[in-house]
């Protein structure tokens, strides 16, 4: 009875904070750079202004979509913007639950594909360059900025980023954390259990001195006022001396559901006690899973997984015993518009 009051709270308070805003636009292209050698899929929702019907946005046959009209007139004024960063394997899509309802709450928001790291490009190449995901995510803040006319006026001073998995590293990273490739190997000779360690292993990021040095370096986008990470990896070879000064307030949410690969105990919950407590709020959800941050899956999605690649149908289940994944989301999702409402109006200044 309790959850069951608690998650009707969380549809009333939802319900309440999308009333504010009649539509959302959405819009996709793709990004070149001088040399296009590192081109970017794009994909923005922002507050829109249109009576035209909406359109299901990141629907296929395993994940459920979101509603939004493509190409709808931004509505006037400033808006916040939020830039999101996808995991290892996954792509813009996983978390158009949090983009759709966080721009029904006023906010533009804005995702990208890391080339190398998708769903659909394993490019060994650009996967090793591991701290472009940072520029990566630069960039999308550029383009969204210098075309008012598509997506709203952005609020230059209220610009936070989120990330789940290996996302929620490329957040903590632009947001001014740094990366010690030496001190993560040494980790994960004492860890090796953790997925992290194998991805990193897979990846291969720190392959060449030049290769090292800029995964070490400073990939701080100094424009990000507010940093949310959704059960990240990788958080064991962020320095303590980068955490403990982290210029900007973070809200660190962690799956709680008992995991070998990727253990809250020293994933979030052990960044969380490096990070600045005044500026830093944690919360780990006991029945979430790591795939309880991606989209909701349809009936019959975990038998396609199993049948296209054995071993994926886990991407469609939660913590034992746990809550619909929609009540987990919309927890979450109340999380972060908080944490966002509270801090990213007022970024810390360094």
């Amino acid at each position: 009875m309790k959850k069951t009051c608690g998650a009707l709270l969380l549809v009333l308070l939802t319900t309440q904070a999308v009333a504010g805003v009649s539509a959302i636009g959405f819009r996709s292209s793709i990004l070149p750079n001088p040399h296009n050698e590192r081109p970017l899929a794009m994909v923005v929702w922002y507050p829109g202004t249109t009576t035209a019907a909406a359109q299901l946005i990141a629907d296929d046959v395993v994940f459920a979509g979101t509603s939004a009209v493509r190409d709808a007139p931004a509505t006037a004024g400033e808006h916040p913007l939020v830039v999101l960063s996808h995991g290892y394997r996954g792509n813009w899509s996983n978390q158009a639950w949090l983009a759709s309802e966080l721009a029904h709450q006023g906010y533009i928001v804005a995702a990208v594909n890391h080339p190398g790291t998708t769903t659909h490009d394993r490019n060994p190449q650009a996967a090793a360059q591991l701290a472009q995901r940072t520029v990566d995510l630069s960039r999308v803040i550029d383009a969204v900025t210098a075309q008012p006319d598509k997506f709203g006026i952005v609020a230059t001073h209220r610009i936070a980023v989120a990330g789940h998995s290996l996302g929620g590293w490329t957040a903590m990273e632009i947001a001014g954390a740094r990366f010690d490739p030496q001190l993560f190997a040494q980790d994960c000779a004492a860890h090796p259990q953790l997925s992290s360690c194998r991805v990193y292993q897979q990846i291969n990021p720190a392959s060449t001195p030049a290769a090292e040095a800029a995964l070490a370096g400073d990939l701080r986008d100094k424009r990000i006022t507010a940093v949310v990470s959704l059960d990240l990896g990788l958080s064991r070879g962020l320095t303590d001396e980068s955490l403990a000064a982290l210029p900007v307030p973070a809200l660190v949410i962690a799956a709680g559901a008992p995991s070998q690969d990727l253990p809250a105990a020293l994933e979030s919950a052990d960044l969380v006690q490096r990070l600045p407590k005044a500026s830093t709020r944690y919360v780990e959800i006991g029945d979430a899973s790591h795939f309880s941050f991606m989209s909701l899956c349809k009936p019959g999605a975990v038998d396609l997984l199993e049948e296209d690649s054995p071993g994926d149908g886990i991407i469609c289940r939660d913590g034992e015993n746990a809550r619909p994944r929609a009540v987990i989301q919309q927890q979450v999702t109340a999380l972060i518009a908080d944490f966002l409402t509270q801090n990213v109006n007022n970024p810390h200044t360094p």
